[in-house]
């Protein structure tokens, strides 16, 4: 089973992996989780939440080391997946067929509103998909949309409340 919960910044989405393996640990089935190297925001051994909860993890540099760490886990948790390669989704779908429960959590879309990198073809393998939205800071409305605050070109930057804010599509603007 691969279940992708996606949606906008501060929407919950490392929160609810977070509980979905934590849920799993509790019904005594073996879990690992994983995360890209270069989300350092809070923790490097741990994937945590905007809110504060957390669940240790192994950062990983690409996808394919996370089969270096498989044993014979019955869960696998990924976290910020958007920020992985292209690769991600052949390991997501070897772990699929060696009957794991694969729990993937990322931003659908980039600040610019585009989909991004290999969440589409996650979400279109995904056996359930689980979008959520956060509170748009402007309005008060669902936000779907990560508003960049900083200036630049780059698709990827990593940051928090100091770089982005959760807005409803009438209150974002790319940039």
């Amino acid at each position: 089973m691969i279940e992708v919960i996606c949606g906008g910044m501060f929407a919950g989405k490392s929160e609810m992996l977070i509980h979905r393996l934590k849920r799993a640990a509790y019904a005594k089935k073996s879990i690992v989780a994983f995360k890209p190297a270069i989300d350092n925001r809070y923790s490097i051994s741990d994937i945590a939440s905007h809110s504060g909860m957390t669940i240790k993890c192994i950062a990983v540099g690409n996808a394919s080391e996370i089969l270096k760490h498989i044993t014979n886990e019955q869960v696998v948790g990924i976290d910020e997946a958007q920020f992985f390669d292209g690769a991600i989704v052949e390991i997501v779908e070897i772990l699929q067929r060696r009957s794991i429960d694969v729990y993937i959590a990322g931003l659908d879309l980039d600040s610019m509103g585009n989909p991004f990198g290999s969440m589409p073809h996650l979400l279109s393998i995904a056996d359930k998909v689980t979008k959520i939205s956060a509170v748009c800071v402007q309005c008060g409305e669902d936000a779907t949309r990560s508003q960049r605050l900083v200036k630049t070109t780059d698709q990827v930057l990593v940051g928090a409340t100091d770089s982005y804010e959760a807005r409803c599509f009438s209150c974002w603007y790319p940039q």
